[in-house]
């Protein structure tokens, strides 16, 4: 199956973002893609919330998964919308920062909220509390895609918590979506052998697209979105640009993974730690 990702430098605009998406989508089923997939924050990256605010709604009226969702079904693509973020329905009103899978029809099939929030502080002096705007998701989410694929739905920090990981494939995914907007340093630091570790971890494939560049509200991300075989080669490395790339995914190589070191068929419960 050939896929494609679309890693992009999302500004503070999100008619402006939507449109990328929807070029993209144009692009990649031009290239002969079943699948797009999108990075984190898609729809609009703004740390200013004050300024971002007017523009975060729920689901139903979001303009950029409008745009996109009428653009999966005019190209008949599926597009997994890595996330967006969106106005919640918690009773102290935090976002949601939400993945989605789109449908060739235009169809929602799949949504997953982010489970694992970005709280932290860096030795460069940058600061991170996602947690103080957004709520954590509490499922994990595996669905269909074409062609015997299943899919298992994650969100940028998610990737340092196998145990997700292992839940969906568990669940019988055999390709994996980590869609991110990873900041520099812990990018050039930890992206690669991450993303490699948690495709070997469950002999899947894992697609991450990803944030780039400099971007309008003054963070920069580390791009490199990236496409790691099941056993642990990467297929696609997009390096520090924005575009679109492509990937050929073979169903056949999952299957070799898992019968060469069938790692979750050996999987056994860890209980209590002894003494």
């Amino acid at each position: 199956m050939r896929i494609a990702l679309l890693q992009m430098t999302s500004g503070i605009d999100p008619a402006a973002n939507a449109a990328a998406v929807v070029d993209a989508a144009a692009r990649a089923a031009a290239g002969g893609a079943r699948v797009l997939f999108t990075p984190e924050m898609t729809g609009l990256l703004d740390r200013k919330r004050d300024r971002a605010r007017p523009h975060l709604t729920r689901e139903a009226d979001d303009a950029v998964l409008g745009a996109v969702r009428a653009a999966a079904a005019e190209h008949g693509l599926w597009i997994a919308l890595g996330s967006l973020a969106l106005a919640g329905e918690t009773a102290d009103e935090r976002l949601v920062n939400r993945s989605l899978l789109i449908g060739p029809d235009g169809s929602v099939h799949a949504r997953y909220d982010k489970m694992h929030l970005f709280d932290v502080d860096l030795a460069t002096g940058e600061s991170w509390r996602e947690s103080s705007a957004y709520a954590p998701g509490e499922h994990a989410v595996v669905a269909d895609g074409p062609e015997g694929w299943r899919l298992g739905l994650s969100v940028c920090y998610d990737l340092r918590f196998p145990a997700l990981y292992q839940a969906l494939s568990g669940a019988g995914a055999n390709l994996i979506a980590i869609p991110a907007a990873f900041t520099v340093p812990t990018g050039a630091a930890h992206w690669h052998v991450l993303m490699r570790a948690r495709a070997i971890e469950n002999a899947a494939y894992v697609v991450a697209s990803a944030q780039v560049g400099q971007h309008e509200d003054g963070r920069a991300t580390y791009g490199h979105s990236l496409v790691v075989g099941p056993w642990g080669d990467v297929v696609l490395d997009m390096g520090e640009e924005a575009g679109l790339g492509f990937a050929d995914l073979d169903l056949a190589a999952v299957e070799d993974a898992r019968a060469r070191v069938p790692v979750i068929a050996h999987r056994r419960i860890i209980g209590d730690i002894a003494a």
